[in-house]
């Protein structure tokens, strides 16, 4: 039995749209007291975040996750750099995939997993136009099949 509890802080949702997701990982996430204490109240942003190697370690960029409110001093930078924590074997394979032409890393999901900040993150090829308008004909269609199937029954 999995007792694993889990709160979404936020979701990437146009991150589905935009690319073709290839692999996901869960990652651990470096943070500061302040940055746990303002996604806790749901504070954070994956809009435009990437991730990207620097020196053998994985960092997510333009993750924005809002000041909390109530610290005295030493409030974090927004925007700043977050080091994500993976085991070198997944780490290895990341880089390995990066490097190759069209890939890259996007963030899926924030969450909280047993009271720990985890990070989705996946391994996406970027679609091109004429793909996201295939699947938006294919998700029109498939509504228009249930909405009939509804009715008939």
């Amino acid at each position: 039995m999995n007792n694993t509890h889990q709160k979404i802080v936020t979701e990437n949702r146009k991150a589905r749209h935009d690319y073709h997701i290839i692999d996901e990982f869960e990652a651990g996430m470096v943070l500061l007291g302040t940055e746990v204490k303002s996604l806790r109240n749901g504070r954070a942003n994956l809009k435009d975040a990437y991730g990207r190697f620097e020196g053998g370690e994985l960092y997510i960029y333009q993750m924005h996750i809002s000041p909390y409110p109530f610290a005295a001093y030493g409030n974090h930078d927004p925007l700043r750099p977050r080091k994500l924590l993976l085991h070198k074997s997944e780490l290895k394979r990341l880089y390995g995939k990066v490097r190759e032409k069209g890939f890259s890393l996007v963030p899926l999901r924030v969450y909280f997993k047993n009271g720990r900040a985890k990070i989705t993150i996946a391994l996406a090829k970027g679609k091109r136009l004429y793909d996201k308008r295939e699947a938006i004909k294919a998700r029109e269609s498939k509504r228009e099949l249930d909405r009939l199937k509804k009715h008939r029954i």
